[in-house]
Parts: structure tokens; C-alpha cells; sequence
């Protein structure tokens, strides 16, 4: 604390006086770079000139640290098309800006940010398919959502809803044409189609791969074939009751739990609702579950990936799911579409008896080791196994955070940054636990993060379990008083950690029950875009370890 300041100063006017001192430092390194300044929660927000991207991004990253792009929002006014970068820092996630790119109407162009984070190329596209912003300099500006020949764009607010498509079905080409020169013209190449029905894709993903002989030379990930409006329905509905079982349904492999802590935090952040501390708990124990739910998913089909058949491995771990999957529907009512969040709590305290209820968790979490022991002997001491994923699909941590790459994938590339120790929500700051890192950055790598993550996750269940079971009677309170209508103002990023990353949402508030814009920043988005890097010059088995080491659901991918 500076001489300067009271020894008594309340939290509220120490963020002030931080706020102030990190609006000092930008406007200083900026200087007229920045036209105008807004008001958004946990992050200032700068506005800048579109044709001044570059410059005031790149002088943010080098001068002021800020090397986390973690999520790219694009929106229509009734006067102007926006763009927000929002950027944190890897070391400290907590440092958070807004950058807005405000646009004419008539001309929507903006410079693009992607010779800066490479992770802004795919949002760029995202915001150009759906949004109708087009961004100069960008090096690759098509849509990639929805097919190229599609008309309009879905959430302008002039798009015409009745107005019929034709969607054309293009010759394949060689994607290497135009990009090698001509003494190249002895490669003899082969274009590859991989999915969109593949097991090894894990849903409805298309790889377009040009191979020379059995070696990758490019890959272009094919997204959008389970777009579902999510965003755009989230907009259509209530804040109290009707948008909380969406996020369930970004994440299948059972991460649900961990998508609704991203919609209630935000929320409850802009409505400044306070959640009670044992629900809290109950929260915190509930999303590690959701935790190992899918991570053992992760680890089950990535056996079938890399074996190719059906395995030991596969069977025990979904056996093991099953179990922890009986907890979680004895404590939900729901096996996958869990919906059990709500805004300032949980629907309902753990069951009863719970004596039974916590012997059954602690039954679980005793288990795992020996449990993870039998995987570890199964695929990580394997020398078939090591073989397939030692020095595969390697993912340096420059490469990683340059793609907005976040989670387990990460932190396998030696980047220590997980939300929930860097960013504390729920009750973790108060709990022993460790971020799990490896830092060789292969394919290997990332299988031994989640594996020990799953160890991490045991260990909080069990001081939860600790907590909930010596809590007072008469302090079991599983919710807040939150008022039946929510009608907040404001513009707020807040994020999470969920099973395969940083899960994000953006919501402007308008003081009207609905949001006026709803933005999903999915984990599995970012991760899956740095897959053409990272299989380059490997193999077509290399590749589908590669893919699957990634663990990215294309539920999250498309939204």
C-alpha cells in the first residue's frame, strides 16, 4: 500500500485508485490512439480509431503485457457496428481491458487484429459471418460458420429471415495452388477429406487435409455444421429463469455444471448479486465433479484415437463415469442437461439422508487413485502408447498463447494459468489444491494434465465434503433473495474454468429483461484453431492424436 493511501481505504476506492492508475499507464503508451473511454464491469474500456488497431494492440502487448487475447465480440447499434477485444495477461488474469472499435454504418471495416493474436483470426471471421464486419489486412476473410454462398449476415439487424438459400457445393481444389511457387510443382499431392462423420473428428467436424505422400502439409478445419444459434437464443430470453439450461448444451461430455458458473457469474456480477457461502461450496463441489465427468471422457475416446479399437481404458472409464455420473444425477436430478445453477445459488441442497449422500462422494474420490493408477498403466506407461504421443503434435507456449489457447492444452505446454487460482470465484481461494502444468508440450503432455487434474479435482470434492458436512443447520443457505424480474445496465466480460478452458461470456445489458448482445467465448473455439499449426508436417495418425489431445467439443466450437 502507497504512503498515500488510508490504512482503512474500503476495496471499492482501492480498485478506484487502481483503476485510475492503470487508465494513467494506457492513456500514456496510447496517447491520442484512444478517442473515448466506457464503463465496463472488472475492466476499463478504451475506444480507438478502426484504422488504428495494429498500432494500439501491438503497443498493448509489448508495452503493457497484455498477451491474452482471450475473446473477440462483435455488435450492431442502431448508429454503428463495434468490435471489443477483450484482453487479460497470461500471468495475471485479473488484469482485464476492453478495447472497443466503434465502425460507421455504412462502412463497416475495421483493421484487423490477427498480425497481433493470432487467435483474432478465427473470431474475426466468426464476427464478418455473423455480424457483417469486415476486417482489412485479415488474412483469410470468409465466413465460418455458415457457407460461403449464404446471404446476409444472421445478426445484423437488417437481415431478412425469410429470404431463401442456396447452398453450392464447390469442386475441391488444392489448397497449396496459389500459396507454393513453382518449383514446387513436384509435389504431388492429395487432397483428403477426414469427417464431417468421422469418429476420429468427435462430432460433426470436416478436416480438409492435402497431404504429400503420408505427410500433412495443410490443414483446414471445416466448422459450423452444428451451429445452433445460442447466442442469438440467449438474447431472446429472461435473465432469471430461461437462458440457465443453455449452457449445458455447449459441452456434452458432461461439463455442464462448469458452463452455468460462466452464465451466473456474469450475471451475478452485473446484477451484484451475492452468493451465499455454503451454496458456494456446493457450487465448487459440484463443478469438479462436472470436472472429472469430462475428463474421463477425454481420456476414453482419446484411447480409441490413438488404439484405433476399442479398449481397456475405454471400458473403465466409462465405468468410472457412471459412477460419478449416479452422484451427480442423485444431487441434480439430471444426468447430462444437469440445470442445476441459478442466479445467486444452486435449486436445491445436497439429498437426503446426507450422511449417504457424502459417503457415496467420498466412496468415489478414495477410489480414484487406484483407479488412475490402472489408467496410468494402461496409456501412460504403454510404450505403444508413449510411442504415439511422446514428441507429437508439440505445442510451444509462444505458438499456445498466440491462439488464445487456454485450459488442460495450456497448461500441457507449460503455461500456468488456470482461472481458478488466477481469477478466484466459488470457494477455491479458500481450499488446498495445485494448477497441474507439463511442460514437454506434446500430445503426452496434455493426456498427463488431465489425468492429474482429475487427482486435483478428488482432492477439493473432499474438503468440500469436509466443509458441508460440519455446516450449521441453520446456515444451509442454498440461494440469495434475488428479485423474480432482473432488468440490469451495463457491459460485462467474465469467465471460468471450464473443463477445456477459458469459458467466457459477454453480455451488454440494456435495463431490459433479455441481453442485447450474448457472447459465447468457448474454450474448444480457440483450442481448435491452432490445429493446422500443430499438425504440419506430421502424419495421418499423428494428426488424429493430435485432434483428439485437443478434447474439443463441437457443441462449444459452434454454439
Amino acid at each position: 500500500m502507497s504512503s498515500g493511501e488510508s490504512a482503512d481505504a474500503s476495496p471499492e476506492a482501492v480498485r478506484d485508485s487502481t483503476a485510475d492508475s492503470e487508465r494513467d499507464t494506457i492513456e500514456s503508451i496510447l496517447g491520442d490512439a484512444i478517442i473515448g473511454h466506457e464503463s465496463h464491469h472488472n475492466a476499463e474500456g478504451i475506444v480507438i480509431r478502426a484504422d488504428e488497431v495494429v498500432e494500439a494492440l501491438s503497443t498493448l502487448r509489448e508495452e503493457a503485457g497484455f498477451d491474452h487475447c482471450s475473446c473477440v465480440t462483435a455488435q450492431e447499434y442502431g448508429d454503428r457496428f463495434e468490435t471489443i477485444y477483450h484482453l487479460r495477461t497470461y500471468d495475471d488474469p485479473t488484469e482485464e481491458l476492453s478495447v472497443v472499435v466503434p465502425t460507421t454504418k455504412d462502412e463497416p471495416v475495421s483493421e484487423s487484429a490477427t498480425s497481433v493474436y493470432r487467435t483474432a483470426e478465427w473470431h474475426e471471421r466468426e464476427a464478418y459471418d455473423l455480424i457483417g464486419i469486415e476486417y482489412s489486412d485479415h488474412p483469410d476473410l470468409r465466413r465460418i460458420l455458415l457457407p460461403e454462398t449464404w446471404q446476409g449476415h444472421p445478426l445484423s439487424m437488417d437481415y431478412n429471415q425469410t429470404k431463401p438459400q442456396i447452398v453450392a457445393l464447390p469442386e475441391h481444389a488444392n489448397p497449396l495452388q496459389e500459396d507454393h511457387p513453382a518449383e514446387d510443382d513436384e509435389r504431388e499431392t492429395m487432397f483428403l477429406n477426414i469427417g464431417p462423420h468421422h469418429p476420429s473428428t468427435h462430432g460433426v467436424l470436416h478436416l480438409e487435409t492435402t497431404l504429400d505422400g503420408e505427410a500433412v502439409v495443410d490443414v483446414e478445419p471445416d466448422i459450423g455444421y452444428i451451429h445452433r444459434c445460442e447466442e442469438q437464443m440467449c438474447q431472446n430470453k429472461n435473465y432469471r429463469y430461461q437462458i440457465m439450461p443453455y449452457p449445458d448444451r455447449w459441452d456434452w461430455g458432461g461439463a455442464g455444471l462448469l458452463n452455468e458458473w460462466a452464465y451466473a457469474r456474469v450475471i451475478e456480477d452485473l446484477a451484484d448479486i451475492d452468493v451465499p457461502e455454503y451454496a458456494q461450496v456446493i457450487r465448487t463441489m459440484s463443478a469438479e465433479l462436472s470436472r472429472i465427468l469430462s475428463h474421463l471422457l477425454a481420456t476414453a475416446t482419446y484411447a480409441l484415437d490413438v488404439t484405433g479399437e476399442f479398449s481397456a481404458t475405454f471400458m473403465y472409464c466409462f465405468r468410472d463415469r457412471d459412477r460419478v455420473q449416479d452422484i451427480v444425477e442423485e444431487l441434480t436430478g439430471q444426468r447430462m442437461m444437469f440445470n442445476y445453477f441459478r442466479l445467486g445459488g444452486v435449486v436445491w441442497d445436497v439429498p437426503e439422508p446426507r450422511e449417504e449422500f457424502f459417503e457415496d462422494v467420498r466412496a468415489l474420490t478414495n477410489d480414484l487413485p487406484r483407479k488412475l493408477d490402472e489408467y496410468h498403466d494402461l496409456l501412460t506407461r504403454n510404450e505403444i502408447f508413449q510411442k504415439r504421443c511422446v514428441d507429437t503434435g508439440e505445442l510451444p507456449p509462444d505458438i499456445a498463447k498466440q491462439h488464445g489457447v487456454t485450459g488442460p492444452v495450456a497448461r500441457g505446454s507449460g503455461i500456468d494459468y488456470d482461472l481458478r487460482r488466477d481469477d478466484p470465484y466459488g470457494y477455491y481461494d479458500r481450499l488446498d489444491w495445485n494448477v497441474v502444468t507439463e511442460d514437454d508440450c506434446d500430445n503426452y503432455a496434455r493426456v498427463l494434465v488431465r489425468l492429474r487434474e482429475i487427482e486435483e479435482s478428488a482432492a477439493i470434492i473432499d474438503q468440500c465434503v469436509d466443509l458441508l458436512e460440519d455446516w450449521p443447520e441453520d446456515e444451509r443457505v442454498c440461494q440469495a433473495n434475488v428479485p423474480r424480474t432482473l432488468k440490469p445496465s451495463g457491459e460485462c466480460y467474465r469467465a471460468v474454468e471450464g473443463a477445456k478452458g477459458e469459458l467466457g461470456i459477454y453480455i451488454r445489458a440494456d435495463g431490459t429483461e433479455t441481453p442485447a448482445r450474448f457472447k459465447i467465448r468457448g474454450p474448444s473455439f480457440s483450442n481448435l484453431s491452432v490445429l493446422s499449426t500443430m499438425a504440419e508436417g506430421e502424419y495421418v495418425p499423428d494428426l488424429v492424436a493430435t485432434l483428439g489431445s485437443l478434447d474439443a467439443i463441437m457443441g462449444e466450437v459452434d454454439r
